[in-house]
């Protein structure tokens, strides 16, 4: 498996990773895939004897189910793992459990860190911009979590360009903790990324994730069974 370097950090990943949505049985998410344990535990396998170390999930990814399960598939494989998760979106009823704010950021990484049963995260990304929060108190409270050793990189997902490169600046400016990585929709049919974001990219130096490369299944024909 060939490995490359995860924007200008010294992270090395696969080329290919194992994106988790499919994880769990709970609410919309899990409808989508509603892999159970055992058989997660067999994909995981199956990726990691392949060389494969990337694994992605998400907070809100079957409620939380697709981190816990994503967490007793690798067991003591842990290490030989870079998991990334996210969050953003509502994880409860309170007003204040969705957005990237300091209390919600902080309290959403306690609450993976449990559900993945691990003492850091390797990628801890935003899963879209949240407009209601001052870009400085989310690159504040990322950088805590780095410094506190919760999390070991960042990066954000779902980000226009001028909000990318804004958090980049500020980061840059006070000194913070910076992205390494963007994740967003590409694939054939969604090339639209290759207007701004790719060329922000490479210019500010960030690795580029590829969600959903075969457009959710219609690329390899399975929607069209």
């Amino acid at each position: 498996m060939e490995m490359r370097y995860l924007g200008k950090s010294g992270l090395k990943v696969s080329v290919l990773g194992l994106g988790c949505m499919i994880f769990g049985t709970k609410g919309k998410f899990g409808e989508v895939g509603n892999v159970k344990q055992d058989d997660a535990k067999k994909m995981v396998d199956m990726s990691l004897d392949s060389g494969v170390n990337f694994f992605d999930t998400a907070n809100v990814y079957s409620s939380g189910d697709s981190e816990v399960v994503l967490g007793k598939a690798l067991g003591p494989k842990r290490k030989n793992a870079v998991i990334c998760t996210k969050s953003r979106f509502s994880t409860g009823t309170g007003p204040n459990n969705e957005g990237s704010s300091r209390y919600h950021i902080i309290n959403a990484c306690h609450e993976s860190l449990k559900r993945l049963n691990t003492d850091y995260i390797d990628i801890y990304m935003l899963h879209g911009m949240d407009m209601n929060t001052p870009v400085e108190e989310t690159i504040r409270a990322l950088d805590d979590l780095v410094r506190h050793g919760k999390v070991r990189y960042i990066g954000c997902s779902n980000f226009s360009s001028w909000h990318l490169m804004k958090a980049l600046g500020i980061s840059d400016r006070l000194n913070f903790e910076r992205f390494i990585t963007y994740q967003a929709y590409y694939s054939l049919l969604a090339r639209d990324i290759e207007n701004e974001i790719v060329p922000a990219c490479l210019d500010q130096g960030l690795g580029i994730m590829v969600w959903s490369p075969l457009s959710g299944g219609y690329l390899s024909g399975q929607l069209l069974q």
